[in-house]
């Protein structure tokens, strides 16, 4: 197994141009993997109102339960 020293060792053998490139290739990567979590995330959850396991809510009432959420996340 390549451990994450192995990587950052091969790294600095890189030029600086080629490391630029490397960030540039994590940092895509990472955006991709988060943009597929979130539209997995949204395919659930349209899923989940549609089977009636999700309420509905008026902007009024999920505005203040947004708020009412993170309040209490502060709290912690």
């Amino acid at each position: 197994m390549v451990t994450l020293t192995d990587v950052l060792e091969a790294v600095e053998q890189l030029t600086d141009e080629e490391q630029e490139a490397f960030a540039d290739i994590i940092r895509q990567r990472q955006i991709e993997r988060r943009r597929d979590e979130i539209a997995r995330d949204a395919q659930e959850s349209r899923l989940a109102y549609r089977a009636g396991l999700l309420p509905s809510y008026t902007a009024e009432e999920a505005i203040a339960h947004l708020e009412m959420v993170l309040e209490t996340s502060d709290e912690l």
